[in-house]
């Protein structure tokens, strides 16, 4: 059976690196065509966004919709990682309330400046941050602008100076560096000692599935376990076309100015063009009134 096109929403476990999951896959479905939105780091746990065949042509629209964690937070110690795995680099007393933390959280919502990890896999120099980091050394790397929509203590324990964090936010927005800064504003110091993805865009838990319950069904089960194309982006403005329309698709042509494709409120964003079944034909972006062809599929 073939592999089909389509969107897998994996609930991924800590230790397995994505790529890691992507090779599962591969095997899984019998293709190479599997390819991963929104890297996670191996002790991370939660949603993995993984394309099947075609729909490795649109992971890269889905890698920018905004994510939600769950994020474990211990006070009083900075790591070399800003998790967990590194090696302690301070340690300081605390001495602050749920009060002091709501309000140190507060300040990291909206648009922010973040310095990216050493762990990371930013380029600067053309080398990934992560390979200086595993040398010992420290590289300057600037600062980046991301969007923390909303940051909430879900727990605070003050005995053992830990808190459950909830966070909403821009794609390409670190919650370790989140947590450390957090940290520094309490005047103590912290890092991450666990985090869960529980959502890109709307696709959350309630869409996901393990890797081992994929291994454990038949191939129909697994196949329909997929996400089809147009379902997959239905957290963008989505077009059906027609007639001479589909035509036009179908060799990659721009979409003119009628008024079923003007939106003058639209902040040109992808827009999924479907067929009269719901199958998606290409992902467009508006120019102007009309669209313009970002990825064609058929």
């Amino acid at each position: 059976m073939p592999a089909p096109d389509g969107l897998l929403v994996v609930d991924k476990h800590a230790g397995p690196t994505s790529h890691d999951v992507v090779n599962r896959l591969r095997r899984l479905f019998a293709t190479k065509r599997v390819g991963h939105a929104g890297t996670l780091d191996p002790p991370a746990t939660g949603i993995l966004l993984v394309g099947l065949e075609r729909a490795t042509r649109i992971l890269q629209f889905l890698q920018a919709l905004p994510k939600a964690y769950r994020a474990e937070v211990a006070f009083g110690a900075t790591t070399s990682t800003q998790d967990a795995t590194g090696r302690v680099l301070e340690e300081r007393p605390c001495s602050f309330d749920l009060y002091d933390l709501r309000g140190a959280a507060a300040t990291m919502v909206g648009e922010i400046r973040q310095v990216p990890p050493m762990v990371s896999a930013v380029r600067v120099g053309g080398e990934r941050l992560y390979r200086a980091a595993r040398r010992g050394e420290e590289v300057e790397r600037p600062a980046r602008t991301v969007t923390v929509h909303a940051l909430d203590v879900a727990r605070f324990d003050a005995a053992a100076w830990e808190a459950t964090l909830e966070v909403r936010c821009s794609s390409g927005t670190y919650v370790r560096t989140l947590a450390a800064d957090i940290g520094e504003r309490l005047g103590c110091g912290a890092h991450l000692t666990a985090l869960r993805r529980s959502a890109v865009g709307s696709l959350g838990e309630a869409d996901a599935v393990t890797v081992a319950e994929l291994e454990a069904m038949d191939p129909d089960a697994r196949q329909a376990a997929v996400l089809p194309m147009g379902a997959a982006l239905r957290d963008y403005e989505s077009v059906t076309v027609s007639g001479d329309e589909l035509q036009a698709v179908s060799h990659g042509r721009s979409l003119g100015d009628p008024d079923s494709f003007a939106d003058p409120g639209a902040d040109g964003g992808p827009v999924a063009v479907l067929d009269p079944d719901g199958r998606l034909l290409a992902v467009y972006r508006r120019q102007g009134a009309g669209l313009k062809p970002a990825a064609v599929l058929v």
